[in-house]
């Protein structure tokens, strides 16, 4: 039974050494482009040509961003078995498999805040928009 439990281990390992390239490439990406790029959403601009302008951007980058989070997202299922295994040869691993999660799952987090709160301001200025038409209109 040990010796089938240090077989399965060793295997969790090297599966993991085959899927850790897909890690570091996500992570990577997410270290020097994605968590720039987010940082240039934080201050929105106050016209609404500009903003849209701003979301359609942001729209770009959020296809190529989600598919970084969906390629780490398939990544983390292969290596769900880990949370079984408690041995200290394994533990490394599980930190580098924890440190990978966390990583993905804050930029993915920022990602969604950051979509939704474009989409809301855009919202709100297109109303203020229409509002500020509407009353120009009636002062005719």
């Amino acid at each position: 039974m040990l010796s089938n439990k240090r077989i399965q281990e060793l295997e969790l390992v090297m599966e993991f050494e085959k899927v850790e390239g897909c890690f570091k490439e996500v992570s990577s990406w997410i270290e020097n482009v994605g968590r720039k790029r987010l940082k240039e959403t934080i201050n929105l601009d106050d016209s609404l040509e500009m903003l849209l302008q701003t979301q359609k951007q942001f729209r770009e980058f959020d296809l190529i961003a989600s598919e970084y989070c969906r390629r780490g997202q398939e990544a983390l299922k292969k290596m769900d078995r880990w949370e079984d295994f408690s041995s200290v040869d394994v533990h490394s691993y599980r930190v580098k498999l924890q440190t990978y999660k966390d990583q993905l799952e804050e930029f993915c987090t920022q990602l969604d805040e950051n979509r939704h709160r474009i989409c809301e301001t855009v919202r709100l200025y297109e109303f203020f928009d229409k509002v500020r038409q509407g009353i120009c209109c009636v002062d005719d």
